[in-house]
C-alpha cells in the first residue's frame, strides 16, 4: 500500500511516522524549514515518551512523489481547497483521497440520496475546484481525533488521543476503507468504519462550531466557554440550531447537548484552535466549521440565528485582524 499524507503537519505527521511504522510505504508533501529537517533527519514523532523518527519520502511538489494508492489530505480545509489542482499528480484512476479535515467536507453531499443529493457547497468548495480536480468519487470521510503540535521543524509532539474513524459517503462498507482501516489498526490507532460517517462528522462539529469561534470571539479557554453561564448559553443555541438542520438532512446524534458541553468542560484550560490560530495571525478555519452549516441552514430552510450572529461578529474580527476571509471568492455567511 502506497499512502500520501498530504500536508505533514502535527495531524498528518502523526499519521505518517505511525503507519510507516507499521511497514506501509509513506511520502509526505510538506514545506519550508519542516521539509528540510524531514529530509536530513526524518520525521520524529514523541509519543508516549517516546520518540520515533520514520525515513519517508519528502517533497514541496507532488509530481516528486507520483502516483498513490491513498492520498490523505491534512491540512485545514482552506488550504486544501488552495491545493487541489497541486494534488493532482498524487493521483491515478485507482487513487482514493481521505478528507482528514474538521468541519463540513467538500464532498458532504455527494451520495446522499434525497433532494440535495450531489449539490455543492461554496463556502467550502467555492466554484466547485475540489470537486472538479479530485473528484467525489475518491472521496473516503474521515474524522481526527487525535491533537498534537509540531515542536520544531522535522518534530511532532502527540497530546492525546489515537482515533481515526472512517466511512464512505454512500454508507458503504467499501474494500477500500476496509483496508485502510486495517492499516490504521496495524499502526496502533484506533479506527471504527462507519455507515453513516456523516453522524460522527457532526458530532465532532457540534462542538467546533460553537467553541472555536466563541472562544476565539472572547479569548477565553475551552472550560470557561464551557461552564460560564452566558457562552454557555450561546453554545447551546448554536447546538439546537444545527442538530435542527443536521437531521433534517438525515443525520443523528448519539449523545444530547448537555453531555456534549459538559465533556468539553471537562477537557480544561484548552485554548481553540481558532483562538491560537487567531493569536498567531494565521488564517481563521472559519468556514468549514460555522459558514458551512449558515449555508446548509439556508438551503433546508432551518433558520439560524444564533450562528449568524456568531458568524458575523467572527468574520468581522476576522477581516479586521487580516486572518478572513479565508475565500476572498466566496461571498457568503451572514
Amino acid at each position: 500500500m502506497k499512502v500520501c499524507v498530504y500536508g505533514a503537519g502535527a495531524i498528518g505527521a502523526h499519521l505518517a511516522v505511525l503507519l510507516a511504522d507499521a511497514g506501509v510505504d509513506v511520502s509526505v508533501v510538506a514545506r519550508g524549514a519542516h521539509l528540510e529537517a524531514i529530509k536530513q533527519n526524518g520525521l520524529k514523532l514523541i509519543i508516549g515518551g517516546q520518540e520515533k523518527v520514520a525515513k519517508v519520502r519528502a517533497a514541496k511538489d507532488p509530481a516528486d512523489l507520483g502516483v498513490h494508492d491513498y492520498v490523505i489530505v491534512a491540512v485545514k480545509s482552506h488550504q486544501a481547497w488552495d491545493a487541489a489542482e497541486h494534488m493532482v499528480p498524487l493521483l491515478g484512476p485507482d487513487t482514493h483521497v481521505v478528507t482528514a479535515q474538521n468541519g463540513i467536507p467538500w464532498w458532504y453531499f455527494y451520495g446522499l440520496k434525497g433532494p440535495w443529493e450531489n449539490k455543492q457547497i461554496q463556502s467550502v468548495d467555492p466554484g466547485g475546484r475540489q470537486w472538479k480536480a479530485i473528484g467525489p468519487e475518491r472521496a473516503i470521510g474521515c474524522t481526527v481525533y487525535p491533537a498534537a503540535e509540531i515542536t520544531e521543524p522535522g518534530v511532532i509532539t502527540h497530546t492525546y488521543g489515537d482515533r481515526y474513524n472512517l466511512g464512505e459517503p454512500n454508507g458503504e462498507i467499501s474494500d477500500r476503507v476496509k483496508k485502510l482501516a486495517s492499516a490504521l489498526e496495524a499502526a496502533n490507532l484506533k479506527c471504527r468504519v462507519y455507515e453513516q460517517i456523516r453522524d460522527d462528522i457532526w458530532l465532532k462539529l457540534w462542538g467546533n462550531l460553537c467553541f472555536n469561534p466563541i472562544s476565539a470571539l472572547t479569548h477565553a479557554t475551552l472550560d470557561v466557554v464551557a461552564t460560564d453561564p452566558g457562552t454557555r448559553a450561546i453554545a447551546h443555541g448554536m447546538m439546537t440550531e444545527a442538530e435542527t438542520l443536521a437531521r433534517k438532512m438525515g443525520a443523528d446524534f448519539r449523545v444530547d447537548i448537555e453531555r456534549r458541553i459538559n465533556g468539553a468542560a471537562s477537557v480544561g484550560a484548552h485554548r481553540t484552535s481558532m483562538l491560537q490560530d487567531l493569536e498567531k495571525g494565521r488564517k481563521l478555519e472559519l468556514d468549514a466549521l460555522l459558514t458551512a452549516v449558515v449555508e446548509m441552514g439556508r438551503l433546508v430552510d432551518v433558520p439560524t440565528p444564533t450562528m449568524d450572529v456568531v458568524l458575523a461578529l467572527t468574520q468581522q474580527m476576522g477581516r479586521v485582524a487580516g486572518v478572513y476571509p479565508v475565500f476572498p471568492e466566496f461571498e457568503g455567511g451572514a
